[in-house]
């Protein structure tokens, strides 16, 4: 696999080896003695989670507040996404600023995301579905998000405006600076 660290530490993504032939392809999705060597990350995940959407769905940007703050690895597994990191831990050097990376089922990119990021994508294809591994199990009571579409976070979710399909849910969380962060 080749990690690629971005600006944001701890946020990595992940390319798997690919072994393909006229048959098809074979990857190992999630290898842990692979995974810690070439990251130095020890995580142990504990819940797999899948979602499918169609085009124009924006989930998030939602979190887990500590002390169940949940790091992932996310991947395409049909479809294309702008996939979004928000790091929102404060006394980071990248506090409040974001990476986007386009996860497809081409690239079969995976975006390593630590405790402390608001996590949300984009869905560009007709439809997708979209895996994620967690480390720690969902607690609906630690539920945190931030606005998806804050101005100040600057993200351009890469779709026109009037083709956004949110849950009610998602259309009412607070910008960036009305939250107060549970990350220190």
């Amino acid at each position: 696999m080749n990690v690629i660290n971005t600006e944001i530490e701890g946020l990595k993504i992940i390319e798997p080896r690919i072994f393909g032939d006229a048959r098809g392809y074979f990857f190992e999705s999630f290898n842990e003695r692979d995974f810690v060597e070439q990251t130095g990350l020890e995580v142990r995940f504990v819940q797999d989670n899948e979602s499918k959407s169609r085009y124009g769905v924006v989930r998030g940007l939602h979190f887990q507040k500590p002390p169940f703050a949940q790091s992932k690895l996310v991947r395409v597994v049909k479809g294309r996404v702008l996939d979004v990191a928000v790091d929102i831990r404060k006394g980071s050097p990248t506090y409040g600023r974001h990476v986007a990376v386009e996860l497809t089922e081409d690239n079969h990119r995976q975006l390593f995301l630590p405790k402390g990021m608001a996590h949300g994508f984009a869905v560009l294809s007709d439809e997708v579905l979209f895996q994620y591994k967690c480390d720690e199990y969902y607690h609906p009571e630690s539920e945190g998000a931030i606005a998806w579409d804050d101005p100040a976070l600057a993200i351009d979710w890469h779709l026109p405006k009037g083709d956004v399909l949110l849950s009610e849910k998602d259309s009412h969380h607070p910008k960036f600076n009305e939250f107060v962060t549970p990350f220190e």
